[in-house]
């Protein structure tokens, strides 16, 4: 079974964080992690990473690991 995919618009849900992440933005996936999906970005050259502006927050990015359809 596939996932559906990801596009500019889609609401998504952020699952998991690999890296550290200021404390400010902890709280903030704590109490909501939904976000909607603004725009892609390469991450290391071969990666691509999600832009997700979340609800009443700031846009950040995500790899594609870390989120899923919301």
């Amino acid at each position: 079974m596939s996932q559906p995919a990801i596009n500019v618009g889609s609401k998504v849900k952020i699952t998991r964080v690999r890296d550290r992440i200021p404390a400010d933005l902890v709280k903030l996936l704590l109490g909501n992690s939904e976000g909607t999906v603004t725009g892609f970005k390469m991450t290391d050259g071969s990666g691509v990473g999600v832009k997700v502006k979340l609800e009443g927050g700031p846009e950040t990015w995500f790899f594609q690991d870390e989120i899923a359809p919301a």
